[in-house]
């Protein structure tokens, strides 16, 4: 069930007018719980199971955890929930490539080995409710909160349907007093949910679908045919697309939820306006990169122990993070270049450019544009099916000799790089607002009216319906 299906727009007006009909706090949460696994189900019934069983084991185990008497136990604890929850993740998610590359590896020295592929079928949010799962889990180690007795409110928090299969990974400490204190729907946050949820639907139906899609599709499907100019125009659409994609989704889980009554945190913060790859990493999927920071580079070391493991701590960190969202070299290769961008960016700051200095607007200018260019590179390797395909697509892009004959003379073409140089645009000029904050100061007959030309485009658009990207994930 996607939130831009016809079903799904049935699926949440029944919830709200159901929601907010019980009489007790109780009760409205146990029909959420049971409404969200119902939403869950929905892509593939016996998964719900898995999704129930993750949750009440990691409950348990936070309960053992909390109630250790000495650090030998507490560790075990939470190195068997650790265990569990990434072997889990590892068979459904990485057997079959971890199957390919041994046979890649056999098949090197001379040892032919074939065996049948697993046929294994990926829970659809996995990587995220295990991260929901771990994060927990682990701040009870690190005695951040006592963990609830309540299973119900803790199978809520992980199986919340707005956030469940494509986040935001939201922390405990961030809905935790959600989950105890009594909330329903009020006016401010049905109007502010449903215009969030409408521009989700916006930069999802008509941008990332639409406008975005379609040109993307076309450039990395015929890398062969491309030229420098239809490299160049397919790389920002797709950078157009997975942002408006992936926001999109965000901005209507967040939507969602405030209907409900219930507050996420922001995912995305216009992180095509980013001055460096650290401020992006603050922009972009705001859910995760803070999950890797505090849970895993923290974890590796951080910036303890010197300058060269700090350089291999930010590596590291982004090369697991790029293998987190899916089982290929070319996610693992978006990964490194980042891990590499941070390093140097790092390097930079700390040995070319004295603290405190300031920074002129020409130069700030042009480390926002190199930003930019940098992160839609990379996403090339996002998109690409295998390194041949990435190389392949790499030369079109310094392929100079015919970057005039080829320019974006296409319609679609023309309007995506329109709305691409839009979205950054209006990116830059919102740099330090977000979305939340400028539909709740907007005028009301402005916002109306706006609101009204996007329902319009959203019903008018001809776009292929596309799963959401990141459900993959």
């Amino acid at each position: 069930m996607q939130f831009d299906s016809f079903t799904f727009l049935i699926f949440f007006a029944l919830v709200l007018a159901i929601y907010n009909a019980l009489p007790s706090w109780g009760a409205r949460k146990n029909f959420l719980l049971g409404a969200s696994y119902v939403f869950y189900a929905a892509w593939n019934p016996p998964f719900v199971l898995l999704l129930l069983a993750s949750s009440t084991l990691d409950w348990w185990i936070a309960l053992r955890i909390a109630g250790a008497t000495d650090m030998r136990a507490r560790k075990a604890w939470v190195v068997a929930t650790l265990l569990i929850n990434l072997l889990v993740l590892g068979y459904f998610k990485y057997a079959g490539f971890l199957l390919d590359n041994l046979n890649a590896l056999l098949a090197t020295v001379g040892i032919a080995h074939h065996p049948a592929r697993p046929d294994i079928v990926l829970p659809i949010g996995i990587s995220f409710y295990t991260f929901h799962s771990l994060s927990y889990c682990l701040d009870v180690y690190r005695s951040k909160f006592e963990p609830t007795r309540s299973w119900r409110d803790y199978a809520l928090y992980v199986g919340f349907f707005p956030q469940l299969v494509a986040g935001p990974i939201v922390r405990w400490t961030q809905i935790g007093e959600q989950m105890t204190t009594p909330r329903g729907t009020t006016a401010q946050g049905l109007g502010l949910g449903l215009a969030l949820l409408t521009l989700g639907l916006f930069e999802k139906i008509v941008l990332a679908d639409s406008v975005f899609a379609p040109v993307a599709d076309r450039a990395f499907d015929a890398i062969d045919k491309l030229d420098a100019a239809g490299a160049w125009v397919g790389m920002l659409a797709f950078s157009g697309q997975i942002f408006c994609d992936f926001a999109g989704y965000s901005t209507c889980a967040i939507g969602a939820a405030m209907a409900l009554g219930f507050a996420l945190p922001i995912n995305f913060h216009q992180p095509y306006a980013a001055l460096g790859f650290s401020d992006f990493w603050r922009r972009w999927h705001i859910s995760l990169s803070s999950w890797l920071r505090d849970y895993l580079y923290v974890g590796l070391g951080g910036n303890r122990h010197g300058e060269l493991a700090t350089y291999r701590n930010l590596f590291l960190t982004m090369l697991i993070g790029g293998l987190w969202h899916g089982a290929a070299w070319t996610f693992v290769a978006w990964g490194a270049l980042h891990g590499v961008y941070l390093a140097l960016e790092r390097g930079v700051r700390e040995h070319l450019w004295p603290r405190g200095a300031g920074t002129p607007a020409a130069l700030r200018f042009a480390y926002g544009a190199m930003t930019l260019v940098a992160v839609m590179y990379a996403w090339v390797w996002f998109r690409v099916r295998d390194f041949s395909s990435g190389w392949s697509f790499s030369g079109k892009l310094v392929d100079f000799g015919g970057i005039g004959a080829g320019a974006a003379t296409s319609i679609e073409q023309r309007i995506a790089v329109g709305m691409f140089a839009a979205v950054v645009v209006v990116q830059v000029l919102c740099r330090n607002h977000d979305a939340r904050a400028l539909l709740a100061r907007a005028p009301k007959p402005l916002l109306a009216i706006a609101l009204a030309a996007m329902l319009i485009l959203i019903v008018l658009s001809p776009g292929d319906n596309h799963a959401f990207i990141y459900f993959q994930f």
